[in-house]
């Protein structure tokens, strides 16, 4: 079992920044790499950046150049650095744990940029 626990969102002005951390808990060993999805109502879930155990990270298209993930040495808490954000970027975000098996998943966090 793993657990996840977000924290971070709220409420921003665009342009503004935000940073989203994850704690992770429990069998970690088997987690090959960790991620941020993100979902704005009526959408789908879509992934907006993962880092591999390896620390190679993937970002989607929209957040290239804005956004940051890292993790620490420890590997229990992931981070996504939101810079220059946007009212688009206005969803549930959703820290995920790569596993053999389904991925786990945190409660989400609420960003929502405003003005």
């Amino acid at each position: 079992q793993v657990q996840l626990v977000e924290s971070g969102g709220g409420l921003v002005q665009p342009g503004g920044s935000l940073r989203l951390s994850c704690v992770v808990s429990g069998n970690i060993f088997n987690i090959s790499a960790m991620g941020w999805y993100r979902q704005a109502p009526g959408k789908q879930r879509d992934l907006v950046a993962l880092i591999n155990r390896g620390g190679s990270a993937n970002y989607a298209d929209s957040v290239k150049g804005r956004f940051t993930i890292s993790r620490t040495n420890a590997k229990n808490t992931v981070y996504l650095q939101m810079n220059s954000l946007k009212p688009e970027d206005t969803a549930v975000y959703y820290c995920t744990a790569v596993v053999p098996g389904p991925n786990y998943w945190g409660q989400g966090t609420q960003v929502t940029v405003s003005s």
